[in-house]
């Protein structure tokens, strides 16, 4: 375990500048605009039933995960990936079915608004938004393994974002 912790080390060194990318990337998104070529008012009438549904189901686990993931670690939640010097592994509740719940949460919510708007631009931003999250996972999961050991066997079993997917 390190007792080092980058805190003076300067900005950046727990995360800053990727949680500044993130609210960027999360104001990008809510203010770009729909963008679906070839889709006619009809086809969205057609599946207007389907789209809102997908898009409830969706937005009800963004709640869920998001909820529940900021509820299980609320004594170490920080805007910072590098975990708090105070913080414990925690693997129960939806940490038990995602490693990242409140990654998972953004993700899916933008998929809900994807599938509802049938919206090629927000499908190439979440791509996008799933790169950098992936990336700023990975980051944190470093970090992770270093301050909590048991991290790496609590990887094997769970997964990252999509239970039981990825």
């Amino acid at each position: 375990m390190s007792t080092q912790t980058p805190k003076n080390k300067g900005f950046g060194q727990r995360g800053e500048l990727l949680v500044a990318i993130q609210f960027a990337l999360m104001i990008g998104f809510a203010l770009l605009p729909v963008w679906h070529p070839g889709v006619s008012a009809a086809l969205m009438a057609d599946t207007a039933i389907m789209r809102t549904a997908a898009a409830l189901a969706l937005g009800l686990a963004a709640l869920a995960f998001g909820g529940l993931g900021s509820h299980h670690i609320r004594d170490y939640l920080t805007p910072l990936p590098y975990p708090v010097d105070h913080s414990q592994l925690v693997q129960h509740g939806v940490y038990g079915i995602v490693r990242h719940p409140l990654y998972a949460s953004l993700l899916f919510a933008g998929l809900a608004w994807t599938i509802y708007n049938l919206s090629l631009s927000h499908l190439a931003a979440l791509v996008l938004c799933f790169l950098f999250f992936n990336y700023k996972a990975g980051k944190e999961e470093a970090w992770l393994t270093e301050r909590h050991p048991e991290y790496a066997d609590y990887a094997k079993r769970v997964r990252k974002f999509i239970p039981w997917v990825y």
